[in-house]
């Protein structure tokens, strides 16, 4: 009895000294940061589907955001690039109609443009020296707040760091861009390069980095989809033309 308990023992011992260790899931956490300046970072995420996700992130105590619109007159990458010369950032902005005017409210130095979208979306926007992603559907926009810059979109991904799972939504895979919020305050600028996440998929998939997302808003994505970003002169090109853009 003695010696089966001693064989017992062993067979335990090396079964604990040779399990394999716990997995780490690396699909989660940034495969590369890159400091760009105080408050200015570039990372890449790698989600599942294979898309390369590009995140910069901003404080926005070292930074101050602006909305830019051109109605009925939309711009290139390399035409907004031109105008925003000195421009830290941007991405494109607000979702569009074929006349190139925004479907929801932008507010540019205190000026109102658009209409609001009513029950649903997001918003980013500026007050003085604080910038916030807000739920529309939560806090709705009022005419007359006193908002300096802002741009408003749909729908949400990320309400209070949950993910936003939509029961009817497009489900294709394709480009994306977001504009989020950490829970420390920075504000975060995503983009995708290439088609692979439905936006459910970016939803839940946001909601689970250690970016530390707090609110996100998805913003116009597919052949839309813009990010540029210098240094180091990274650029997502849009496919069409861009009416509005947000710039860093």
């Amino acid at each position: 009895m003695r010696r089966f308990l001693l064989l017992l023992a062993l067979v335990a011992l090396t079964t604990a000294q040779t399990a394999p260790p716990p997995t780490f899931d690396s699909l989660y956490f940034a495969s590369w940061w890159q400091p760009l300046a105080p408050g200015l970072e570039h990372g890449i995420y790698r989600p599942p589907g294979g898309a390369e996700l590009h995140v910069v992130r901003i404080d926005p105590t070292r930074y101050r955001f602006r909305v830019h619109y051109h109605p009925g007159a939309p711009q290139t990458l390399d035409g907004w690039r031109a105008e925003l010369d000195g421009a830290a950032a941007f991405v494109n902005a607000s979702f569009f109609t074929s006349e190139h005017t925004i479907l929801g409210v932008a507010v540019i130095d205190g000026v109102v443009y658009g209409r609001a979208l009513v029950n649903q979306g997001g918003m980013f926007q500026v007050i003085g020296d604080a910038v916030r992603v807000r739920s529309t559907r939560l806090e709705p926009y009022q005419s007359g707040e006193p908002l300096d810059q802002a741009v408003q979109a749909y729908p949400m991904l990320v309400v209070e760091g949950e993910a936003l799972i939509a029961e009817r939504t497009r489900n294709e895979q394709t480009r994306r861009t977001v504009v989020a919020q950490d829970r420390r305050g920075h504000i975060l600028l995503l983009a995708t390069a290439e088609s692979g996440l439905t936006l459910n998929e970016l939803a839940s998939y946001l909601a689970h980095t250690d970016l530390d997302i707090d609110n996100a808003l998805n913003l116009d994505g597919g052949s839309s989809t813009m990010l540029y970003l210098t240094p180091p002169g990274l650029s997502v090109e849009s496919r069409v033309p861009v009416p509005a853009v947000l710039a860093v």
